[in-house]
């Protein structure tokens, strides 16, 4: 595997030094801001670079390369590979009746002997990231490895745009699909967020909308826990996410919420809430958040015996970054630290972060997570 990557920055193109030979590109990555990743000139400038490439776009609140963080600026990272084979496909919600539907599609049109391993590129905010993940995993019958994430908008939650060799644009859903048994694929994805109070359980709720815990108002329980963050709704809920755990299950994921409802005292969230899950709140830890960077990291390529992956994709939830502010470069250091200096290193901050839990295949979406997939070829 060879890679090479250019960073546009302050209006200027720089490019990394690399071996990689242009014309042998399959795969480009390609993250930015909103309006950069917009811009016609960026897609025709990578196109040219790399016409026998798949070109794979997404928005973001942040852009990952190397050890730093960056906002409106691209980050590019073009993939070329010796012995695996990689097939791109894309569809748009509007085309499906929902976003179950969407993942459904997606994994049926990359299925085959061969698939190794999916990487997902989602919209953030016409998608239901839960949904998605569990239509692939409906059709997902051998268990191939899903990763991936869900574009990003700054913190304005307004517009996210993603695109496969095309300017991008919204409701896209990108799967890109590797083939072969060179490839070695890690993952790994943890939090680091302190738990507090007592476990409730979810009494009324629809999808990502929850109205009701213990039978109780929920936005009227939540606002209790938050004190003088109450006035800061619903910027200030970053601070203090749910955990959940839906049907019994003994692992706990976490959800962001996105909006809160006065008038019908309900709160969105950036994924599902089934009734009858269990929830507890969660509040900020800034050293722990910057450790479970280092611990995604090491389960990331655990399963790679023989050195460092070549490659990482890091996807962070857009409220560490909100919440981190200057210190967002130490996660990034954290990882690096694990990941060592030979490997490449690209990203970004997203709306949801798509991965198994760290012992499982069953993919879930997650929220407020550091995660990170590695790529080998031997």
């Amino acid at each position: 595997m060879k890679i090479k990557q250019h960073q546009f920055l302050n209006n200027a193109w720089k490019e990394f030094p690399s071996e990689l030979v242009a014309g042998k590109c399959q795969l480009v990555l390609v993250f930015a801001s909103s309006d950069k990743i917009t811009d016609p000139e960026v897609y025709k400038y990578l196109k040219d670079l790399y016409p026998a490439a798949c070109l794979v776009f997404s928005s973001t609140a942040g852009e990952i390369i190397g050890d730093s963080v960056y906002d409106n600026s691209v980050v590019v990272t073009a993939i070329e590979l010796e012995k695996t084979t990689v097939k791109c496909v894309k569809t748009n919600i509007k085309q499906h009746s929902n976003s179950f539907k969407t993942g459904e599609y997606l994994m049926n049109q990359l299925a085959g002997d061969e698939l190794n391993c999916i990487f997902i590129v989602s919209d953030g905010t016409f998608i239901n990231g839960s949904e998605l993940v569990d239509g692939f995993n409906e059709v997902n019958k051998k268990h191939v490895l899903l990763t991936g994430g869900l574009a990003g908008d700054a913190a304005r939650f307004s517009k996210t745009f993603t695109g496969l060799d095309e300017v991008p644009s919204q409701g896209n859903v990108i799967a890109i699909g590797f083939y072969g048994k060179e490839m070695l694929v890690g993952h790994g994805s943890f939090g680091g967020w302190d738990e507090f109070g007592q476990e409730r359980i979810i009494t009324k709720s629809d999808k990502n909308v929850l109205y009701e815990i213990d039978h109780k108002n929920a936005l009227d329980l939540y606002k209790q826990y938050l004190g003088d963050y109450v006035n800061e709704l619903p910027g200030s809920a970053l601070l203090f996410p749910l955990s959940i755990r839906i049907n019994g299950s003994d692992k706990n994921l976490v959800r962001t919420i996105l909006s809160v409802n006065e008038k019908e005292k309900s709160m969105t969230f950036a994924g599902n809430l089934p009734e009858g899950s269990t929830v507890r709140l969660m509040k900020a830890n800034f050293d722990k958040l910057i450790e479970a960077s280092s611990t995604a990291a090491t389960n990331s390529f655990n399963s790679i015996k023989n050195g460092k992956p070549d490659l990482a994709i890091l996807i962070s939830c857009v409220g560490r970054k909100l919440i981190l502010q200057d210190r967002t470069d130490e996660e990034v250091e954290s990882a690096r630290d694990v990941l060592g200096k030979d490997t490449a290193i690209t990203g970004f901050y997203s709306y949801g972060e798509i991965s198994p839990f760290n012992d499982s295949m069953q993919c879930e979406l997650h929220n407020q997570t550091m995660t990170i997939t590695t790529f080998t070829e031997v």
